[in-house]
Formats: C-alpha cells, structure tokens, sequence
C-alpha cells in the first residue's frame, strides 16, 4: 500500500506540477485592480500590491519552468539529487526507498539559470528556497520580497481578521495540520532531513499533500472583490526580514495561529520542502 501510496504521488504531483494551467481564481485583465497592480497581483488597500498565489519559478532568460523540488541553485540542486539518490535507498521503510527522485531537467544544471518569480493559480509552488534567492527570485520580476506588515495586512484581508477567511479556526479551509507527515511516509521518522525532493510527492487519499496554487477556494484573504489565496498554510513564505523569518505555516504544522504564525529559528541561508516565498511591490 506504501508502494502505491508514493508511486502515485510521483506521477501526481509531477504531473501537476509541469502540467495545470491557471485555475478560476485568476482574474480577467480587464478589472480595475488588475490594472493597478497587474493581472498577477491583488491591490492591498491601495498601498501596495501582492501576489495573487505563493511563488512558482522560470528562469528569466528562457521563460522555462525550474523543478519545484529542488533548491534553484545549480549547485545545491545537483548536491541535494546525488546525496538523496544514495540515501532514499539506504533509510526509511523498504517500499519508500524504491521511489525514484523527480526529475531535475539537465538545463537546470547550467551556469547562468537566474530563478523568476512568477504567481499562477494551478501551479505546484516552488520550495526549497533560502532568503536569498526568494529575494532574486521577486527582484527577477520587478517586484520585492514582502516586508513584515505588508504580508500581515494581505494575510489578515479587509476585514483585518486572525485568518484570511474570519476570526475562528475553521480546519477545513486551508493546506494545514496533514492526517499523515512526508517525512515519517518516507524515512520512517520526521527529523532526518527536510531537503529529500520527494517529500512534497507524498500522497493522502490520492492527493499530492502540497497543493496546487488557488485550488483550495475557501482558503481566500478577500479584498474588493479580489483575493489572496494560500497565505495560511500549504508553504511557509520567506518575508524581508535579515534576521530570518517565515510565516503562514504549511501543510505538514498544525498550527492554529492563522496569520500570526511564524517561524524565526532558522538562518537566511535555511531551505526545505516547507519552504517557499510571495512577493509584493510599492
């Protein structure tokens, strides 16, 4: 059961990584906060702008689309493949270890590869981000990493609540506190090692545990009659904080603190499989 737990996790979650265009919650270009902040943003309050779903990555030469799997560092990406490809057949239970590694494409390899934020409903998002590159990735786009209070106002939505839907916990809605954890499902306890690239493939009731951007519509910070989705859980988000700090929770924490959730323990050169960004612009 293991076995066919993770092998369809692998074509799942591949599949909807590379393969699932915008979902309905990508606005027409034609409405007046899309022309403020461009169809890719949400106007908050007429002070700034964010994007509309948690960061997904290109490369800005080419436009192709980097692996969500892996650290977008050429570098990083090709010592993580080569260390987990010894170690996904040596640890955890025995169905786990015949699992094979996601694709890490050849050209993600090469010199030059410069990672671009971009925010798209039906994407898998990008994790594996330290605070450097979630800052190039958004200055990439002409945009910036989210400092503290602008994350929280889009987070809390126009009616300033603990979560972006209302007051009270509402567990249903968002990408939180999972039946099952990736690492227990894969290395048989949840400490050894948050940078295995299949952990965000791993499968509950048929469904990849990291989803997809915009696909849970109840999990929605509203504002004029757009939204902000995801900002509770399914990835936890860099913010512009020198000293380190990410917020929202992800899917695998069970956390009922709603926007004020953050996590302030780990260096800015930290990276693993909870781990993503968003970005904003003045």
């Amino acid at each position: 059961m293991l076995g066919r737990l993770l092998a369809g996790a692998l074509a799942a979650a591949f599949t909807a990584a590379w393969a699932l265009g915008p979902t309905a919650a990508q606005p027409s270009a034609g409405t007046p906060w899309a022309s403020r902040c461009g169809a890719d943003m949400v106007d908050i309050g007429g002070q700034f702008c964010i994007d509309r779903f948690e960061t997904s990555l290109v490369d800005r030469a080419s436009g192709r689309r980097l692996s969500p799997y892996y650290h977008p560092s050429p570098a990083l990406a090709e010592r993580d493949r080569r260390q987990w490809e010894r170690l996904a057949k040596d640890s955890g239970p025995m169905p786990a270890r015949a699992v094979p590694l996601p694709e890490l494409p050849a050209w993600q390899l090469e010199p030059g590869v410069v990672p671009m934020a971009q925010s798209e409903g039906g994407r898998v998002p990008n994790a594996y981000l330290d605070l450097g590159v979630a800052r190039l990735a958004c200055e990439s786009a002409g945009k910036k990493l989210c400092k503290k209070r602008q994350w929280l106002m889009a987070c809390r939505s126009a009616q300033a609540t603990r979560h972006p839907y209302g007051e009270t916990f509402d567990p249903a809605r968002c990408n939180l506190a999972a039946p099952i954890h990736p690492a227990v499902v894969l290395h048989g306890k949840q400490n050894l090692s948050g940078r295995d690239p299949r952990l965000n493939l791993v499968e509950h009731a048929g469904r990849a545990l990291l989803r997809p951007t915009g696909t849970l519509l109840g999990c929605a910070s509203p504002w004029e009659g757009d939204a902000v989705w995801d900002m509770e859980g399914n990835l936890d988000e860099w913010i512009d904080d020198p000293a380190g700090t990410f917020v929202g929770g992800f899917y695998a924490r069970d956390t009922h603190w709603g926007c004020d959730a953050r996590v302030e323990i780990h260096s800015a050169d930290y990276y693993d499989y909870s781990l993503g960004a968003r970005c904003c612009r003045e």
